[in-house]
């Protein structure tokens, strides 16, 4: 059995490095797709359940207002209710604008750090 030369081996070497390449691509590939498919049915559970308890939050709150319908006229408890729901509802959006706000997004820890750094190096030089 005649053996192979350098040249061969070389290009056998590099045949099978290039396999090896495209089948750890597709290894890559494919297990992404599996936790993409995994994290969306998690998404979709997590969303299931919030209309689930955004259903459950509507039924007390329709169990307080006939609640408070026993001490008050029906409509003063729905307005009532739908009044202090109203409030709680623009304190948190006023909350959430404001946490926001790109000046609050700035990471300014990571860029005093930078800073911090920068001027390190600079001084040193």
């Amino acid at each position: 059995m005649p053996e192979a030369s350098l040249g061969q081996l070389v290009s056998e070497l590099i045949g099978d490095l290039g396999r090896l390449v495209r089948q750890e691509l597709r290894l890559a590939q494919s297990e992404v797709s599996e936790k993409f498919k995994q994290a969306q049915y998690g998404l979709y559970a997590i969303v299931t359940g919030l209309l689930v308890a955004f259903c459950a939050l509507l039924i007390l709150l329709q169990a307080l207002v006939i609640a408070l319908s026993n001490v008050m006229p029906a409509w003063l408890a729905a307005v009532a209710v739908g009044g202090v729901l109203t409030v709680v509802a623009f304190l948190l959006i006023r909350q959430g604008r404001e946490n926001l706000k790109a000046r609050n997004l700035v990471p300014e820890r990571s860029l005093r750090a930078a800073r911090k750094a920068a001027d390190t190096d600079g001084a040193g030089q």
